[in-house]
Formats: structure tokens, C-alpha cells, sequence
């Protein structure tokens, strides 16, 4: 009883100074969960839109303070300390996929063919499912501060390597990795460098360690902490200085006519609707005289994004526009189509790109791997029978099977298919199997005009980080653009337009650390975090003393 009772001593004492929360003997119980609901609102803002990505510094911040404020008021109870950190990390998480990923609704009811009650409905328990990794985070992190000879020191130096394992786990477990913490330092080129080693994980451990700097800060002595902070902000002041740092132009090698559709979603298709479409559509994408300035390099690679038109692969009419594109501007043609494999009376369909030649041949397909569900295909149909409407509109396709990378030139290209491209391991497999470009095809216009084209296009440009690759990015409605490989847009296409854009790129050979080891430095934190649970879990006994020896 008493090595209890000096156990539970130590676990309060090593959460007692200066709580930050508390007023003498007065306790504001509603401020943890302002704090929660601040942090979920500061991880929102750091993404587009409104892009303040400055904010990454402080974002997570709030949220540490009142975790280690849910263990404090526990009592000692683990339960107690779980239960709330957990609801306060859930908290920040729904308002922040609320905040970030709101054009759920959008797709939901302006294409999935929902009502507007159905489709808020459905992004609440978005938020209320992914949301879940946000309360993981505070759980964990919350018990780890009532273990005894923890507390702060122990959330502050566990609170990088468990928001890198919840990240990990929400991208291979729940497969959803859209706005991990670590790609709003796109913009900072000496600091994103990290990826190409890490992976976007390690940027992501480092803005987690900063805010659990300044939380060490906050609750040390306070004759210290003006100093301290001051010393913090410098600090976050120079290396967000790095965002001002430009390295000379990469060098292109080539140049690509990047065709932006704009075609509706709405579009009702018939044999005049789909013979016009083609016919524009083959006219932008060849140059006409007069078009560029004298001198310019013509392109020689043609590429079609991801679009929602009835591109049949093995349609007659398409099939002879393409190769007539290839054979009119001497270039190799990627396009998006709708591969299909006939079985007599049945077919198969995938979401593909094609590759042509420039002498007209079909040469190549690559079918998307990573589908969206409830985009491409329903999962556990017999489960979501009663959404009618909705699993009525989600296409039926079936996933590839090979990362195949498709040879154009005297090198290799990795094309990867709109949604496949929040995925850092997925991708760096194309560069590792030879790929010396990478293209992105997509269509952005489920998305309409709200902020997730723009943080698309931000993790396209984390993939050119991490793989060192210029990454040609092709969508339907924008964001269209060429990516060098710091992660720069280099140039991109105005959206909501029918254009075709003359952009440059390189191929590189090398490759990077992180795209021959993959994601080491992720599956080190999540051991790191074994570690800390095991030593967590051991409890120091207490020295006994005024005991007579026998």
C-alpha cells in the first residue's frame, strides 16, 4: 500500500508545477477543451486554404497543455486520464478534418447523388471515423504523462514519435493520409530536404517537436521563460526564413504539353457530345503554327489527365484520335482512359493511362492500384446497400496489379492516378523500379471550388521532394502544373479552362534515401513509441527508509 500510495505521489508531483490551466485552487474545467478546439482550428488554417502554414509551430501546442491538464485532473486513475485525453485529441481531430476536408460534402452531394441532409451525415462520420487517430494521439499521450517519474517530461518527449505513429497508422491502417502535418513545409526548401531522406514523416516529427519545445518551455521555471521563448521564436523565425531561400533553377531536359479538358461533370454524353469533345480536344493538344515564340522547343511528350468522359481504351474513335495526336506532333501521348478486359459477355474495368508512341502504336497500360472507395468501388457493399443513390453513382473498378513504369525516350515515366498520390510508400516505388519522371493524372473537379485541389497539388509536390523527380501534373479542371525536384511549381496552367500548356521537365537517375529504404524513419518512431510504453509501464519503487535491518 505504501509503495502504491508513493507511486501515486510521484505521478502527481511530476505534474504538478505550474499547470498553466489552473488558478491557485481554482480550476477553469472548460479551458482543456478550448484548447482542444483551438488546435483542431490551427491544424485546419496551415493547409489550403488559407495556407497559413507559419502556424505549424504552435498548431499542436494547445492540445499538449490540455492533455497533460486530463492527466492532472485524473486523479491518478488511468482510466480517468485515458478517457479524456482521448476526447480531447477526437475533438481536435473532427474539427480538423471538418475544417480541411469539408469538400467531402461537396463530392457527396453534387456527384454522389446524395440529399443535403445524407451528405452532411456522411461527412460528420468522415470527420467522426479519422478523427479517431486524433484521439489516439491524446490517449496515449495522456497516460504516458500519469505514469509514474513521466508527466510533462514524459508527454513532451514522447509527443514527436506518437503523432508520427498516429500518422502512420492513418495512413497504412485507415489509408487515408490526406494533409499529413509534414507536407505544409513544402515551402520551405532547406527544410524539406529532410523528406527526401525521411520521408514527409520526419518533416511532420519535426513540427511536433517544436510544439512540445515550447510546452516544455511554457511549464519550466518561470524565472526562465521569457527567455526561453525568446530564444524559441528566434529559432522557429530562422528556420522559417528558409521558406525566403531559392536554389538555382533545376535544369529541364524536355518539354510536355500538359492538357487541361475542363469538362464537366455534369456533361450528359451522346455520339455528337463525345465526337465534339474529342475533336477539341485533339486540336488543343496539337501546337499550332504561331502559337509559341520562334525558337521554342516543341513538346515532346502530350499528356491527357484522368477525365471523367467515356474514354473507352479499346473505343474505335479514341483510340484513332490518339495515335493521330501522337503521329501529328511526333510526341509520345499518356492518356487517361477507362481500360477494359473482355471476357465474352463480361468485361473488367480499370481507371488507366495509356501509353502511344509517336508513330501511332499503342505500347503500354498502367491501371491504378490505390482505388477510392466509395469513388471507384464500394467497400462491403451488403453493408452500404441502404446509401442507394450513392453506391448507384460509384463507379465498379477493378484495382491493377503491377506499378508498372512505361518506357517513353530513352528513360522511364511513373504515372500514378489522382488519388494514388497522398501516398508517399506507392510512389517512391516508381522511382525505385527506374522511373526518371514521374506524372500525375487526375480530376480535381469532384472537388470544386474548395481548398483540396490546392492540397493536392501540395503532396504532388512533397512526392517530387522525397523521390528528388520532376513530377508532371495533369488534371481536368486545375490545378495543371510542372514540378521540379525541390518541389517548386515551376509553371502551371490557369484552372477551370480548356487549355494545353508547353511546360518544361527533367529526368533525374539517382535516387533518393527514401526512395531506395521507404518509410524507415516511420516504423522507428512506432518502435520508439514500443520503447516508451514498456519503460512507461515499468514503475520505479521508491527507496523505503527508517527501516531497521533484521
Amino acid at each position: 500500500m505504501q509503495i502504491a500510495r508513493d507511486n501515486h505521489k510521484n505521478a502527481s508531483d511530476a505534474l504538478a508545477p505550474d499547470t498553466l490551466l489552473n488558478n491557485g485552487h481554482s480550476r477553469r474545467a472548460w479551458l482543456p477543451w478550448l484548447l482542444a478546439i483551438i488546435s483542431g482550428g490551427l491544424q485546419v488554417v496551415i493547409f489550403p486554404n488559407p495556407d497559413w502554414n507559419f502556424l505549424c509551430w504552435i498548431a499542436l501546442a494547445p492540445l499538449l497543455i490540455a492533455l497533460l491538464d486530463a492527466a492532472q485532473r485524473s486523479g491518478g486513475r488511468t482510466g480517468s486520464a485515458l478517457g479524456r485525453g482521448f476526447l480531447l485529441g477526437w475533438i481536435a481531430g473532427i474539427i480538423f478534418y471538418a475544417g480541411s476536408c469539408y469538400w467531402v460534402y461537396h463530392v457527396m452531394h453534387y456527384y454522389g447523388g446524395l440529399d443535403e441532409a445524407v451528405a452532411s451525415g456522411v461527412l460528420v462520420l468522415f470527420c467522426l471515423y479519422v478523427g479517431l487517430v486524433h484521439g489516439l494521439f491524446g490517449a496515449v499521450l495522456a497516460w504516458i504523462a500519469l505514469r509514474p517519474n513521466w508527466g510533462q517530461r514524459g508527454l513532451i518527449l514522447a509527443a514527436p514519435f506518437v503523432w508520427v505513429g498516429a500518422e502512420f497508422f492513418r495512413a497504412r491502417i485507415i489509408g487515408f493520409p490526406w494533409d499529413l502535418l509534414g507536407t505544409v513545409l513544402v515551402d520551405n526548401i532547406p527544410l524539406s530536404r529532410i523528406a527526401s531522406v525521411t520521408g514527409v514523416y520526419g518533416l511532420s516529427f519535426e513540427i511536433a517537436l517544436m510544439n512540445a519545445a515550447l510546452v516544455a518551455i511554457l511549464y519550466g521555471r518561470r524565472e526562465r521563460r521569457v527567455l526561453m521563448l525568446s530564444a524559441a521564436i528566434l529559432i522557429i523565425g530562422i528556420v522559417e526564413a528558409g521558406s525566403y531561400l531559392e536554389p538555382p533553377a533545376a535544369i529541364p531536359t524536355g518539354t510536355a504539353r500538359l492538357v487541361q479538358p475542363n469538362i464537366s461533370l455534369d456533361q450528359q454524353w451522346n455520339s455528337d457530345s463525345y465526337e465534339k469533345t474529342l475533336a477539341d480536344l485533339k486540336q488543343i493538344s496539337i501546337p499550332q503554327p504561331g502559337e509559341g515564340m520562334p525558337g521554342d522547343p516543341l513538346p515532346d511528350l502530350v499528356i491527357w489527365p484522368e477525365s471523367p468522359a467515356p474514354f473507352f481504351a479499346d473505343e474505335q474513335r479514341f483510340h484513332q484520335t490518339l495515335s493521330e495526336i501522337a503521329t501529328g506532333t511526333n510526341a509520345y501521348v499518356l492518356a487517361g482512359t477507362i481500360g477494359v478486359l473482355r471476357d465474352g459477355d463480361n468485361s473488367q474495368l480499370y481507371n488507366s493511362a495509356e501509353l502511344v508512341a509517336p508513330n501511332g502504336k499503342w505500347l503500354a497500360r498502367y491501371d491504378k492500384i490505390h482505388l477510392v472507395p466509395f469513388g471507384e468501388y464500394v467497400p462491403f457493399k451488403d453493408l452500404f446497400s441502404f446509401a442507394k443513390k450513392l453506391t448507384k453513382e460509384v463507379g465498379d473498378y477493378i484495382p491493377g496489379t503491377q506499378r508498372l513504369v512505361l518506357p517513353v525516350h530513352s528513360y522511364k515515366l511513373g504515372t500514378f492516378i489522382c488519388y494514388e498520390s497522398i501516398f508517399p510508400d506507392e510512389i517512391r516505388a516508381f522511382a525505385n523500379h527506374g522511373a526518371g519522371l514521374l506524372v500525375n493524372i487526375s480530376n480535381d473537379g469532384w472537388f470544386g471550388d474548395t481548398g483540396a485541389p490546392g492540397q493536392h497539388l501540395r503532396m504532388a509536390r512533397m512526392r517530387a521532394i522525397e523521390n528528388d523527380r520532376w513530377v508532371l501534373r495533369a488534371t481536368n479542371t486545375g490545378i495543371t502544373a510542372s514540378i521540379d525536384p525541390y518541389g517548386r511549381v515551376v509553371q502551371q496552367a490557369r484552372r477551370n479552362a480548356q487549355v494545353a500548356v508547353n511546360m518544361p521537365y527533367g529526368v533525374v537517375t539517382g535516387t533518393t534515401f527514401y526512395t531506395r529504404h521507404g518509410d524507415w524513419f516511420a516504423w522507428m518512431c512506432v518502435l520508439a513509441c514500443a520503447i516508451i510504453a514498456v519503460l512507461a509501464l515499468v514503475k520505479r519503487r521508491p527507496l523505503r527508509t527508517g527501516q531497521n535491518s533484521s
